[in-house]
């Protein structure tokens, strides 16, 4: 029965593939959602992947043991039902759910999350090779952590961490299953299991992601019997996909479309702010952006009123600094950069720099991108206007993170970048400080280094006063702001299109894409 059951689920989920090809008046399968997505996951295993494009699946099929409450950044628990911190904030001891399984039918227990962090952390650690593990940054702070029982995990800090609550709501803190990790290895990111709402299914390359329905979930079980995640990297066919039916939600709607959805009664339009910032990484080890003045003049080249208004109609603002407006907590005073060529052409002057020749690394589309093909063009033409020479080379998503990641020396002066973050330490403390180099394991790609922000990121982390982390993350956006490493352009709320059979759909400041009460009817 089983067996059958399966086989007709998999006919009708299967039907959606077709869909494409068929009219205006096509209908994806009923209570199964197919969402559109902008690019390819590159692994279903949480701990390896860094872009919300896979953690908007991931966490519907895993459970970290804290989440995000709903429509916020505060943390509630998930797994865990509690936890006490220690006084001095080193000393984080969770009580574990009972009776919860892996969708393999193994057992989440004390045993489960501790694998789960030496596996990412220790390089001793059997299954550390089925890595790399590129945010296990989140999780620097961990010196030990213990199974007390079979329902009692203790975390052991170095020092007291600030953000160590919400990087464990974040997905780098989603929990595994230990014995499918064991099971596939270094291929587990194509067969996951966890304790989520969904169960995976199948992972078709370039084409498809599905999941199913858990009837256990400890949460209740979800309304949709499945999500189809579809990887449409054109924007322009997402759109008609989702004009034609093919697809029931369209993550990240062009600017040009969303007035033709905002007015069509068949569809709703969702918004939401968060931490958002989206930027052009400088080279600062060499070529013509190793000198700050040069950086400077890029800066003011740029006109950002323009982008955010005309190239993303208003679905965003200016960005003036590496940590997002969204924590409106940061005490910081930094406006962005004015829009001023003449400043720009004076700066290069300066610098002694004519005719500067820049290769500039753009992508198709990408995690939280914003039309990076247009933002690029328009980049180029206003660094152009002021002297720069830019050649814009162009690549598909997961090749751009492949050659982005690694660093940009000897091969590219900037390149686009946008993340989205839960805390205002992860975005400067993984892509700024000297020891997050490439060769490091970090996101720096550009080589920025100012010791300063160093020292600062550092004691930001550690501080148990709110008013002081405020304070000493605003001393970070102005320094950083000043050194301009980055090319700072914007600030995106983030956007998806829904059908109207689509009800109980939400977006979240966290970007994190939350299925379990969806309902189509």
């Amino acid at each position: 029965m089983k067996r059958l059951f399966r086989s007709a689920f998999m006919a009708a989920v299967l039907a959606c593939v077709a869909i494409a090809a068929l009219p205006a008046a096509a209908q994806t399968p009923p209570n199964v959602l197919v969402v559109g997505q902008i690019a390819e996951p590159q692994s279903l295993d949480p701990h390896t992947v860094t872009a919300t494009n896979d953690f908007r699946i991931l966490v519907n099929i895993y459970d970290g043991l804290v989440r995000f409450k709903d429509g916020t950044l505060e943390v509630e628990p998930a797994l865990a039902e509690s936890w006490i911190i220690s006084e001095d904030g080193k000393t984080y001891t969770f009580k574990l759910r009972k009776g919860v399984k892996f969708h393999d039918g193994s057992q989440f227990d004390a045993e489960a999350v501790k694998f789960n962090f030496d596996r990412m952390l220790k390089k001793d650690h059997p299954f550390y090779s089925t890595g790399p593990f590129p945010l296990s940054f989140n999780f620097a702070s961990l010196k030990a952590v213990n199974a007390i029982d079979e329902h009692t995990v203790e975390f052991k800090l170095n020092e007291a961490f600030a953000p160590f609550l919400s990087n464990l709501a974040y997905p780098t803190g989603l929990i595994v299953s230990p014995s499918a990790v064991e099971e596939h290895e270094k291929a587990y990111g194509r067969s996951p299991s966890g304790t989520g709402p969904f169960k995976f299914v199948e992972w078709v390359s370039n084409q498809r992601v599905i999941v199913e329905r858990n009837p256990d979930y400890w949460g209740g079980a979800a309304n949709l019997e499945a999500v189809v995640f579809r990887p449409i990297t054109d924007a322009n066919t997402r759109v008609a996909e989702m004009m034609a039916g093919g697809i029931d939600v369209m993550m990240e709607v062009p600017p040009d479309n969303l007035a033709t959805f905002r007015q069509d009664a068949n569809f709703t339009v969702a918004e939401q702010a968060g931490p958002h910032v989206w930027f052009a990484i400088l080279n600062t080890r060499d070529g013509a952006f190793a000198d700050k003045r040069v950086r400077q003049a890029a800066n003011y080249a740029v006109n950002k009123e323009t982008l955010v208004d005309d190239v993303l109609q208003g679905t965003a603002t200016v960005a003036a600094g590496p940590i997002p407006p969204a924590f409106n907590w940061i005490a910081s005073e930094v406006k962005p950069y004015a829009y001023d060529p003449e400043k720009a052409k004076a700066l290069l002057a300066e610098a002694g720099v004519e005719s500067p020749q820049l290769t500039f690394y753009v992508t198709e589309g990408g995690s939280g991108m914003l039309d990076p093909i247009t933002m690029g063009a328009a980049i180029q033409a206003d660094l152009q206007a002021v002297g720069f020479t830019v050649k814009i080379e162009t690549y598909e998503w997961n090749t751009f993170l492949g050659r982005v990641n690694p660093g940009l020396a000897g091969k590219a002066d900037m390149a686009e970048m946008a993340w989205m973050t839960n805390d205002p330490d992860t975005v400067p403390y993984l892509t700024l400080r000297t020891d997050a180099m490439p060769d490091k394991g970090g996101f720096n790609s550009g080589y920025y280094s100012n010791p300063k922000v160093d020292e600062l990121l550092e004691k930001a982390r550690t501080s148990t006063d709110q008013a002081e982390r405020a304070k000493l993350y605003g001393e970070v956006q102005s320094i950083v702001h000043d050194d301009a490493p980055w090319l700072f352009v914007a600030n995106w709320k983030q956007n998806a299109v829904t059908a109207a059979r689509v009800q109980s759909f939400k977006l979240q400041p966290s970007f994190l894409l939350n299925l379990h009460g969806v309902t189509k009817q």
